[in-house]
Protein backbone atom coordinates (compact mmCIF):
# COMPACT_ATOMS: atom_id res chain seq x y z
CA UNK A 1 0.00 0.00 0.00
CA UNK A 2 1.49 3.36 -0.95
CA UNK A 3 2.28 5.78 1.84
CA UNK A 4 -0.12 8.73 2.21
CA UNK A 5 1.25 12.03 0.92
CA UNK A 6 3.19 13.97 3.52
CA UNK A 7 1.49 17.04 4.99
CA UNK A 8 3.18 20.25 3.82
CA UNK A 9 5.29 22.00 6.44
CA UNK A 10 3.99 25.27 7.92
CA UNK A 11 4.81 28.28 5.78
CA UNK A 12 7.05 30.48 7.92
CA UNK A 13 8.15 33.63 6.17
CA UNK A 14 11.33 35.58 6.85
CA UNK A 15 11.86 37.73 3.77
CA UNK A 16 15.29 38.98 2.81
CA UNK A 17 15.27 42.79 2.78
CA UNK A 18 15.05 44.28 -0.71
CA UNK A 19 16.87 47.39 -1.89
CA UNK A 20 15.37 50.65 -0.64
CA UNK A 21 12.52 51.86 -2.82
CA UNK A 22 11.88 48.44 -4.42
CA UNK A 23 8.41 47.49 -3.14
CA UNK A 24 6.38 46.79 -0.04
CA UNK A 25 6.98 43.27 1.24
CA UNK A 26 5.45 41.12 3.93
CA UNK A 27 8.20 41.93 6.41
CA UNK A 28 7.14 45.58 6.43
CA UNK A 29 4.17 44.47 8.54
CA UNK A 30 6.18 42.54 11.12
CA UNK A 31 6.74 45.28 13.67
CA UNK A 32 10.48 44.65 13.26
CA UNK A 33 13.31 46.39 11.46
CA UNK A 34 11.57 46.62 8.08
CA UNK A 35 8.52 48.13 9.76
CA UNK A 36 10.72 50.73 11.41
CA UNK A 37 12.27 51.61 8.05
CA UNK A 38 8.84 51.95 6.43
CA UNK A 39 7.58 54.21 9.22
CA UNK A 40 10.66 56.42 9.11
CA UNK A 41 11.11 56.63 5.35
CA UNK A 42 7.46 57.11 4.37
CA UNK A 43 5.17 58.16 7.19
CA UNK A 44 7.12 59.95 9.92
CA UNK A 45 9.14 61.98 7.44
CA UNK A 46 5.97 63.08 5.64
CA UNK A 47 3.48 63.75 8.44
CA UNK A 48 6.20 65.15 10.76
CA UNK A 49 4.07 65.48 13.89
CA UNK A 50 5.68 65.37 17.35
CA UNK A 51 2.90 63.22 18.82
CA UNK A 52 3.12 60.73 15.96
CA UNK A 53 6.90 60.61 16.36
CA UNK A 54 6.58 59.20 19.89
CA UNK A 55 5.33 55.93 18.35
CA UNK A 56 3.12 55.20 21.33
CA UNK A 57 0.12 52.86 21.06
CA UNK A 58 -2.08 55.94 20.65
CA UNK A 59 -1.96 59.73 20.58
CA UNK A 60 -2.55 61.81 23.71
CA UNK A 61 -4.47 64.98 22.85
CA UNK A 62 -5.04 67.82 25.37
CA UNK A 63 -8.63 69.08 25.07
CA UNK A 64 -9.14 72.00 27.44
CA UNK A 65 -8.31 70.73 30.90
CA UNK A 66 -8.75 67.08 29.84
CA UNK A 67 -6.62 64.62 27.89
CA UNK A 68 -8.03 62.25 25.29
CA UNK A 69 -6.32 59.17 23.90
CA UNK A 70 -6.92 58.27 20.25
CA UNK A 71 -5.86 55.02 18.59
CA UNK A 72 -6.58 53.09 15.41
CA UNK A 73 -5.73 49.62 14.15
CA UNK A 74 -6.51 47.34 11.21
CA UNK A 75 -7.02 43.59 11.48
CA UNK A 76 -6.23 41.13 8.69
CA UNK A 77 -5.90 37.90 10.68
CA UNK A 78 -6.13 34.61 8.80
CA UNK A 79 -8.10 32.50 9.55
CA UNK A 80 -11.01 34.64 10.76
CA UNK A 81 -11.70 32.25 13.67
CA UNK A 82 -9.05 30.75 15.94
CA UNK A 83 -8.91 29.09 19.39
CA UNK A 84 -9.81 31.75 21.95
CA UNK A 85 -11.17 34.39 19.59
CA UNK A 86 -11.91 35.69 16.12
CA UNK A 87 -11.29 38.77 14.02
CA UNK A 88 -14.25 40.56 15.66
CA UNK A 89 -13.20 40.20 19.29
CA UNK A 90 -9.59 40.81 18.26
CA UNK A 91 -10.53 44.13 16.64
CA UNK A 92 -12.21 45.38 19.81
CA UNK A 93 -9.59 44.07 22.22
CA UNK A 94 -6.71 45.36 20.12
CA UNK A 95 -7.94 48.94 20.09
CA UNK A 96 -9.20 49.21 23.67
CA UNK A 97 -5.89 47.75 24.85
CA UNK A 98 -3.95 50.37 22.88
CA UNK A 99 -5.98 53.07 24.64
CA UNK A 100 -5.21 51.45 27.99
CA UNK A 101 -1.50 51.63 27.20
CA UNK A 102 -1.91 55.42 27.15
CA UNK A 103 -3.41 55.24 30.65
CA UNK A 104 -6.90 55.95 29.25
CA UNK A 105 -10.29 54.54 30.09
CA UNK A 106 -11.79 53.62 26.67
CA UNK A 107 -15.24 55.06 25.94
CA UNK A 108 -16.10 54.56 22.25
CA UNK A 109 -15.05 52.81 19.04
CA UNK A 110 -15.61 53.13 15.32
CA UNK A 111 -15.68 50.06 13.10
CA UNK A 112 -14.85 49.91 9.39
CA UNK A 113 -15.43 46.70 7.40
CA UNK A 114 -13.83 45.72 4.09
CA UNK A 115 -16.03 42.86 2.84
CA UNK A 116 -15.10 40.55 0.01
CA UNK A 117 -17.81 39.58 -2.44
CA UNK A 118 -18.96 36.06 -1.55
CA UNK A 119 -18.39 36.30 2.22
CA UNK A 120 -21.24 34.29 3.83
CA UNK A 121 -23.60 36.59 5.69
CA UNK A 122 -23.77 34.18 8.62
CA UNK A 123 -19.97 34.56 9.00
CA UNK A 124 -20.30 38.35 9.04
CA UNK A 125 -23.13 38.18 11.60
CA UNK A 126 -21.04 35.88 13.79
CA UNK A 127 -18.09 38.29 13.70
CA UNK A 128 -20.26 41.36 14.43
CA UNK A 129 -21.94 39.58 17.36
CA UNK A 130 -18.50 38.73 18.74
CA UNK A 131 -17.48 42.39 18.46
CA UNK A 132 -20.55 43.45 20.41
CA UNK A 133 -19.86 40.97 23.21
CA UNK A 134 -16.24 42.16 23.43
CA UNK A 135 -17.34 45.81 23.47
CA UNK A 136 -19.80 45.20 26.31
CA UNK A 137 -17.11 43.35 28.26
CA UNK A 138 -14.68 46.27 27.79
CA UNK A 139 -17.32 48.89 28.66
CA UNK A 140 -17.19 50.69 25.30
CA UNK A 141 -19.76 51.57 22.66
CA UNK A 142 -19.42 51.08 18.91
CA UNK A 143 -20.80 54.45 17.82
CA UNK A 144 -19.92 54.87 14.12
CA UNK A 145 -18.61 52.86 11.21
CA UNK A 146 -18.38 52.16 7.51
CA UNK A 147 -18.64 49.24 5.07
CA UNK A 148 -17.00 48.71 1.71
CA UNK A 149 -17.31 45.70 -0.62
CA UNK A 150 -14.52 44.59 -2.97
CA UNK A 151 -14.57 42.05 -5.79
CA UNK A 152 -14.16 38.36 -5.11
CA UNK A 153 -10.49 37.47 -4.68
CA UNK A 154 -9.41 40.94 -3.57
CA UNK A 155 -10.27 41.02 0.13
CA UNK A 156 -9.49 37.64 1.73
CA UNK A 157 -13.00 37.49 3.17
CA UNK A 158 -12.99 40.28 5.73
CA UNK A 159 -10.74 43.03 7.04
CA UNK A 160 -11.70 45.28 9.97
CA UNK A 161 -10.43 48.69 11.04
CA UNK A 162 -11.28 50.05 14.47
CA UNK A 163 -10.49 53.42 16.00
CA UNK A 164 -11.06 54.28 19.63
CA UNK A 165 -11.15 57.23 21.98
CA UNK A 166 -10.65 57.27 25.74
CA UNK A 167 -10.22 59.70 28.62
CA UNK A 168 -7.00 59.82 30.64
CA UNK A 169 -7.53 60.55 34.36
CA UNK A 170 -5.72 63.64 35.61
CA UNK A 171 -3.52 61.70 38.01
CA UNK A 172 -2.28 59.18 35.40
CA UNK A 173 1.08 59.91 33.76
CA UNK A 174 2.14 57.08 31.44
CA UNK A 175 4.68 57.61 28.64
CA UNK A 176 8.02 56.18 27.47
CA UNK A 177 9.86 59.35 28.54
CA UNK A 178 8.95 58.57 32.16
CA UNK A 179 11.14 55.45 32.18
CA UNK A 180 13.90 55.53 34.78
CA UNK A 181 16.91 53.28 35.45
CA UNK A 182 15.92 50.87 38.19
CA UNK A 183 12.32 50.49 36.99
CA UNK A 184 11.14 46.91 37.16
CA UNK A 185 9.70 45.28 34.03
CA UNK A 186 6.48 43.37 34.70
CA UNK A 187 4.22 41.20 32.54
CA UNK A 188 0.82 39.75 33.40
CA UNK A 189 1.30 36.19 32.19
CA UNK A 190 2.64 33.63 29.68
CA UNK A 191 3.74 34.92 26.29
CA UNK A 192 3.34 33.75 22.68
CA UNK A 193 -0.07 32.11 22.98
CA UNK A 194 -1.91 34.19 20.39
CA UNK A 195 0.58 33.75 17.55
CA UNK A 196 0.91 30.00 18.06
CA UNK A 197 -2.87 29.54 18.40
CA UNK A 198 -3.47 31.28 15.06
CA UNK A 199 -0.65 29.34 13.38
CA UNK A 200 -1.99 26.02 14.65
CA UNK A 201 -5.36 26.55 12.96
CA UNK A 202 -3.92 28.04 9.78
CA UNK A 203 -1.53 25.14 9.23
CA UNK A 204 -3.66 22.35 10.73
CA UNK A 205 -1.13 21.64 13.47
CA UNK A 206 -2.14 19.55 16.48
CA UNK A 207 -0.17 19.82 19.70
CA UNK A 208 -0.35 17.53 22.72
CA UNK A 209 -1.89 20.37 24.76
CA UNK A 210 -4.29 22.74 22.98
CA UNK A 211 -2.97 26.30 22.63
CA UNK A 212 -5.58 29.05 23.01
CA UNK A 213 -5.12 32.72 22.15
CA UNK A 214 -4.80 35.12 25.08
CA UNK A 215 -7.01 37.65 23.22
CA UNK A 216 -8.71 39.70 25.96
CA UNK A 217 -9.59 43.20 27.11
CA UNK A 218 -7.04 44.66 29.52
CA UNK A 219 -9.27 47.55 30.64
CA UNK A 220 -10.01 46.29 34.15
CA UNK A 221 -6.53 44.85 34.76
CA UNK A 222 -4.77 48.09 33.79
CA UNK A 223 -7.17 50.14 35.93
CA UNK A 224 -6.21 48.02 38.94
CA UNK A 225 -2.51 48.34 38.15
CA UNK A 226 -2.76 52.13 37.95
CA UNK A 227 -4.74 52.24 41.20
CA UNK A 228 -2.07 50.16 42.96
CA UNK A 229 0.97 51.87 41.46
CA UNK A 230 -0.15 55.48 41.03
CA UNK A 231 2.51 57.63 39.39
CA UNK A 232 4.96 54.78 39.94
CA UNK A 233 3.56 53.11 36.80
CA UNK A 234 5.79 54.82 34.26
CA UNK A 235 5.31 52.93 30.97
CA UNK A 236 2.71 50.51 29.55
CA UNK A 237 2.87 48.61 26.26
CA UNK A 238 0.96 45.64 24.86
CA UNK A 239 3.42 43.31 23.10
CA UNK A 240 1.33 42.40 20.05
CA UNK A 241 3.04 41.88 16.67
CA UNK A 242 6.75 41.35 17.18
CA UNK A 243 6.15 40.07 20.72
CA UNK A 244 7.77 41.06 24.00
CA UNK A 245 11.26 41.50 22.57
CA UNK A 246 10.13 44.02 19.95
CA UNK A 247 7.94 45.97 22.39
CA UNK A 248 10.75 46.28 24.95
CA UNK A 249 13.27 47.20 22.26
CA UNK A 250 11.02 49.96 20.92
CA UNK A 251 10.45 51.35 24.40
CA UNK A 252 14.16 51.28 25.24
CA UNK A 253 14.99 53.13 22.03
CA UNK A 254 12.27 55.73 22.62
CA UNK A 255 13.21 56.29 26.27
CA UNK A 256 16.97 56.20 25.63
CA UNK A 257 17.54 53.63 28.35
CA UNK A 258 18.79 50.04 28.47
CA UNK A 259 16.88 46.97 29.60
CA UNK A 260 17.98 43.58 30.88
CA UNK A 261 15.40 40.78 30.85
CA UNK A 262 15.71 37.60 32.89
CA UNK A 263 14.96 34.51 30.79
CA UNK A 264 14.16 32.37 33.83
CA UNK A 265 11.48 34.81 34.98
CA UNK A 266 9.63 35.14 31.65
CA UNK A 267 6.51 32.93 31.76
CA UNK A 268 6.05 30.65 28.74
CA UNK A 269 3.51 27.82 28.73
CA UNK A 270 5.01 24.38 28.14
CA UNK A 271 2.86 23.87 25.04
CA UNK A 272 4.01 27.18 23.51
CA UNK A 273 7.63 26.46 24.39
CA UNK A 274 7.40 23.04 22.75
CA UNK A 275 5.68 24.40 19.65
CA UNK A 276 8.29 27.12 19.26
CA UNK A 277 11.12 24.61 19.57
CA UNK A 278 9.47 22.39 16.97
CA UNK A 279 8.94 25.25 14.53
CA UNK A 280 12.20 27.09 15.15
CA UNK A 281 10.51 30.18 16.63
CA UNK A 282 11.49 32.35 19.58
CA UNK A 283 8.50 32.96 21.89
CA UNK A 284 9.90 36.39 22.75
CA UNK A 285 9.03 37.50 19.20
CA UNK A 286 5.62 35.78 18.94
CA UNK A 287 2.52 37.99 19.11
CA UNK A 288 0.29 38.38 22.16
CA UNK A 289 -3.18 39.96 22.39
CA UNK A 290 -3.91 39.96 26.11
CA UNK A 291 -0.60 40.92 27.65
CA UNK A 292 0.75 44.16 29.09
CA UNK A 293 4.40 45.00 29.75
CA UNK A 294 4.74 47.60 32.51
CA UNK A 295 7.78 49.58 33.65
CA UNK A 296 7.24 50.41 37.30
CA UNK A 297 9.19 52.34 39.93
CA UNK A 298 10.91 49.77 42.22
CA UNK A 299 9.13 51.21 45.26
CA UNK A 300 5.73 50.31 43.71
CA UNK A 301 6.62 47.17 41.77
CA UNK A 302 5.51 44.65 44.41
CA UNK A 303 2.20 46.46 44.96
CA UNK A 304 1.48 46.46 41.22
CA UNK A 305 2.51 42.81 40.93
CA UNK A 306 0.14 41.90 43.77
CA UNK A 307 -2.72 43.76 42.06
CA UNK A 308 -1.98 41.95 38.78
CA UNK A 309 -1.95 38.53 40.43
CA UNK A 310 -5.31 39.22 42.08
CA UNK A 311 -6.89 39.59 38.61
CA UNK A 312 -7.82 36.60 36.40
CA UNK A 313 -5.68 37.97 33.55
CA UNK A 314 -2.67 38.39 35.82
CA UNK A 315 -2.58 35.22 37.90
CA UNK A 316 0.86 34.34 36.50
CA UNK A 317 2.24 37.89 36.48
CA UNK A 318 5.98 38.21 37.02
CA UNK A 319 8.82 40.69 37.28
CA UNK A 320 10.91 39.80 34.23
CA UNK A 321 13.64 42.43 34.10
CA UNK A 322 14.98 45.86 34.95
CA UNK A 323 15.56 49.16 33.20
CA UNK A 324 19.23 50.24 33.19
CA UNK A 325 21.14 53.41 32.41
CA UNK A 326 22.38 52.02 29.14
CA UNK A 327 23.73 51.62 26.65
CA UNK A 328 20.68 53.58 25.45
CA UNK A 329 18.33 51.52 23.31
CA UNK A 330 20.09 48.22 24.05
CA UNK A 331 18.12 45.22 25.33
CA UNK A 332 19.82 42.15 26.79
CA UNK A 333 18.50 38.75 27.82
CA UNK A 334 20.17 37.06 30.77
CA UNK A 335 19.96 33.36 29.95
CA UNK A 336 19.20 30.54 32.34
CA UNK A 337 22.96 29.87 32.62
CA UNK A 338 23.77 33.51 33.38
CA UNK A 339 25.14 34.67 30.02
CA UNK A 340 23.90 37.81 28.24
CA UNK A 341 22.73 38.03 24.65
CA UNK A 342 21.44 40.99 22.70
CA UNK A 343 17.76 41.15 21.79
CA UNK A 344 17.39 43.02 18.52
CA UNK A 345 14.57 43.69 16.07
CA UNK A 346 13.73 40.96 13.58
CA UNK A 347 14.50 41.79 9.97
CA UNK A 348 11.48 39.94 8.60
CA UNK A 349 8.22 38.31 9.60
CA UNK A 350 8.09 35.19 11.79
CA UNK A 351 4.32 34.70 11.63
CA UNK A 352 2.42 36.80 9.09
CA UNK A 353 -1.28 37.64 9.33
CA UNK A 354 -1.70 37.02 13.08
CA UNK A 355 -3.48 40.29 13.90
Amino acid sequence: MPNPPAKPSPTLVCPVPLPAGAAVQLGHGSGGRLSQQLLGDVFLSTFDDPELATLKDGAVLPIGSSRLALSTDSFVVHPLFFPGGDIGSLAVHGTVNDLCMCGARPIALSAGFILEEGLPLHTLKQVVASMQRAAVEAGVRVVTGDTKVVEHGKGDGLYINTAGVGVIPEEVQVAPNRARPGDRVLINGPIGEHGIAVLSVREGLAFESPIVSDCASLVDLVARMLAAGGEGVHVLRDPTRGGVATAVYELAASARVGVTLNERAIPVADAVHGACELLGLDPLYVANEGKVVAWVDPSRAEAVLEAMRAHPLGAQAAIIGEVTAGPPGEVYLRSSIGSLRVLDLLSGEQLPRIC
